[in-house]
């Protein structure tokens, strides 16, 4: 397991409430719109990060993280594992609080990374089901 409920917990509840979910698009059969509907749902601000820069759930979409404008607090990361520790990479570039890698997202290397620069890390979960779990959403 590559982080504890606390850390979970804090993530959702403490790190604050913008998101930008890496791999986000208008195809509504994938995780990350689901994904992002729920985090939503539970007051986040989801920004997607998408090559096309489409917008989605009323939010302006940017072709990659350094294109927001904005600080972002998580970086959600809906990529295969090869290219995610790239990401997680970004992530520290851009400042993030914490990054999140989804179910199945797996790369150790970027987690020592990404810890060793001093952000919170998720791996192999998804908020959607944690939230719920943990009652993190109240």
């Amino acid at each position: 397991m590559y982080a504890d409920d606390e850390t979970v917990r804090r993530i959702l509840q403490d790190t604050g409430d913008t998101w930008a979910v890496v791999g986000l698009s208008t195809n509504r059969s994938r995780a990350a719109y689901g994904v992002a509907e729920v985090l939503q749902r539970f007051g986040k601000r989801v920004v997607p990060v998408h090559p096309k820069a489409e917008p989605v759930h009323g939010e302006q979409g940017y072709a990659s993280l350094a294109d927001i404008p904005f600080p972002v607090d998580v970086v959600d990361v809906f990529v295969n594992s090869d290219l995610a520790g790239a990401v997680a990479d970004d992530a520290v570039a851009i400042g993030a609080k914490a990054v999140w890698f989804q179910l199945g997202v797996i790369d150790e290397e970027a987690y020592g990374r990404t810890r060793a620069a001093g952000l919170s890390m998720v791996m192999d979960r998804c908020p959607a089901i944690e939230i719920p779990r943990l009652g993190a959403g109240s």
